[in-house]
């Protein structure tokens, strides 16, 4: 969506608040995605999550009215998308990621909120602890640190030469970064592979630091998780393969789009269970007393055409492995 087009709609939403649009005795529910609205990976998420809130009993236009508001990783256009959602005085805000969640916790300390993908959420002050929360704020994490080193031990075993590998990030977007880094530098020292930390802000510098990485032989990278990304994982995956460099991806739907590799949590898995929370929170519980939880459903995926472009041997191992291997 262009910015313009953003602003207007972002208006037009404000000037209707919730209460005009809200029939009487609905609960109300509003949406902060930091994706873009036509994604089919975001589309896949909000499905589950409306499906799992009608097994609870919620359904639109019935007894409940979700307002989604998409922003993509844009921070300025997230800030103006959170300020409309919180002068709308919604029963509840559901959170995408991290950014959307930043901007919903400088806004409000009474409107509970919902997260339903992020990392650190002690780390970054969105809750005391994960099994007491306190304030308006819970979830459900995304991914834990420990499973950067992970990601280069699988691209380790699919790539057995390779020398040094780039950790792709944006700090702007992810500032849970050094988290997975810690990680990420145990992981290849232990692997003998020298780590380059690549902190990246737009897709100039993508496109920059994969053809350095490429300009010498044995060398691979890992993408960490985010809105960033994820709104660029087509070119990230094409740019791969145009530098002819094998890359680990958090979530399937980078292999799906050409990515070699991938491991993570089902992002899916994550909304079915925020409409869970949803259901509590509308019935009286409050966010300060539900726990924060972990991620329980993780895919490993593998695309079998782009290793034999790059001409590698995928181990029968994670063959057998894999959620979802395509050919």
């Amino acid at each position: 969506m262009r910015r313009r087009d953003f602003i207007a709609t972002l208006g037009a939403t404000a000037a209707w608040p919730f209460a005009a649009r809200a029939q009487q005795g609905m609960r109300r529910v509003g949406v902060l995605m930091g994706y873009a609205q036509n994604d089919p990976e975001t589309r896949g998420r909000m499905a589950a999550f409306r499906k799992e809130l009608e097994r609870l009993g919620w359904v639109e236009g019935r007894n409940l009215q979700i307002d989604i508001s998409w922003s993509t990783d844009d921070v300025a256009m997230i800030k103006q998308a959170a300020e409309a959602l919180v002068v709308g005085n919604p029963d509840l805000i559901v959170s995408s990621n991290t950014p959307t969640t930043t901007a919903l916790t400088r806004l409000t300390k009474s409107i509970p909120i919902i997260f339903a993908t992020v990392v650190d959420p002690v780390g970054l002050g969105f809750v005391a602890s994960l099994p007491r929360p306190g304030g308006n704020v819970t979830g459900f994490v995304n991914l834990e640190a420990s499973i950067a080193g992970k990601w280069l031990e699988l691209l380790k075993e699919v790539a057995p030469h390779l020398e040094r590998a780039a950790f792709l990030y944006n700090p702007a977007t992810a500032p849970f970064a050094e988290i997975y880094l810690d990680s990420f530098r145990d992981a290849a020292k232990s692997l003998g592979v020298q780590p380059i930390i690549s902190p990246l802000h737009d897709s100039p510098d993508i496109e920059s630091a994969v053809g350095r990485l490429a300009s010498q032989p044995n060398g691979g990278f890992i993408v960490m998780p985010g809105p960033f990304f994820a709104n660029r994982s087509a070119e990230i995956a094409a740019l791969a393969a145009r530098n002819h460099l094998p890359a680990v991806y958090p979530f399937r739907y980078y292999v799906e789009e050409g990515g070699l590799l991938a491991y993570g949590n089902d992002q899916a898995d994550n909304y079915r269970r925020a409409a869970q929370y949803v259901d509590r929170i509308l019935k009286g519980e409050k966010a300060a007393e539900l726990p924060v939880q972990a991620p329980v459903k993780f895919e490993l995926s593998v695309n079998l055409k782009t290793a034999k472009a790059l001409g590698l041997d995928v181990p029968p191992r994670l063959l057998q492995q894999a959620d979802t291997v395509i050919e």
